[in-house]
């Protein structure tokens, strides 16, 4: 059986730009997987295909999730990847959303699956999103970094250029497999506070989204994301307040952030430890603290 299981044919795309994201190391503060489900929510998101899992992950580190049926009977929920189809009828191009957690084995033949997909639906841009902890204070507008293999769209649309060498995800994977095989590609990173890292974060979430509307032309409502971002702020802003150490070590952030802009950016010491004490402290106040 092939990895690539299609359940319909999406006929008659136009343009379509295939948009993915991944949970998982590329996905700090769940910004880019919650950017993603908000897109396919918001537009009538309808599911067409997925990768059967089977080849591609180690079921010890991302286990399936057993479930109760009516009561009864258990299912089992296998983690695969799902793709799904947007159309746009306003907007120049529909989308394609591929969504899923980050594959643990055979990460080539998984990016073949992706170039397969791709060229078999016409797609004319692949746009990754992903978002990483870094250390920048939550009191600034989301940093949004990005690559594309068109330099000038880079330019366009305002964005940090990466010069990020090291490791990388998947989503760095696919963006190579892509540009091997001659397709269009984008990627989109959103830097989130570390302090923070741990909660989802949908005012990160959002800067991807905004910056994801410029990239490919299709507008979305995010009245409803905008509204969590605001009471996320708002309880960021008061669980620091309460915590003098961890405000000290946000204050000195903004400092750096402030003279980096002046270009004299002294070295910030890093805040493993307060954000280690900061993130037992949310845990403490639940899900429900303000």
């Amino acid at each position: 059986m092939q990895p690539l299981i299609w359940e319909s044919r999406p006929d008659g795309l136009r343009a379509p730009a295939l948009v993915c994201a991944f949970t998982g190391w590329n996905d700090a503060g769940d910004a880019a997987s919650t950017a993603l489900q908000f897109i396919g929510s918001s537009l009538g998101a309808t599911r067409f295909a997925r990768i059967d899992p089977e080849e591609f992950y180690d079921f010890q580190a991302t286990r399936p999730m057993i479930r109760l049926v009516e009561g009864k009977s258990r299912e089992i929920d296998w983690p695969e990847v799902e793709v799904y189809a947007v159309r746009v009828p306003r907007a120049p191009r529909d989308l394609i959303l591929l969504q899923g957690p980050e594959p643990s084995l055979r990460w080539r033949k998984f990016m073949q699956q992706i170039v397969d997909l791709s060229e078999a639906l016409g797609v004319q841009m692949v746009v990754t999103l992903g978002a990483l902890q870094d250390e920048v204070p939550h009191t600034r507008p989301v940093q949004i970094t990005g690559f594309a293999s068109d330099e000038g769209l880079v330019q366009r649309l305002g964005l940090e250029s990466s010069n990020y060498e090291g490791p990388t995800g998947i989503t760095g994977a696919i963006l190579a497999a892509c540009q091997d095989s001659g397709l269009p590609c984008a990627s989109l990173w959103a830097s989130v506070p570390h302090y923070i890292a741990a909660a989802p974060n949908p005012t990160a979430a959002l800067a991807l989204v905004r910056k994801l509307e410029g990239l490919v032309g299709v507008s979305v409502d995010a009245q409803e994301l905008e509204s969590d971002a605001g009471r996320f702020e708002t309880q960021v802003i008061a669980a620091i307040a309460q915590n003098p150490d961890v405000q000290a070590f946000v204050d000195s952030l903004e400092a750096a952030a402030m003279e980096q802009e002046a270009g004299t950016a002294p070295h910030v010491p890093s805040g493993d430890v307060i954000a280690r004490e900061f993130q037992r402290f949310l845990r403490q106040r639940g899900p429900g603290g303000s």
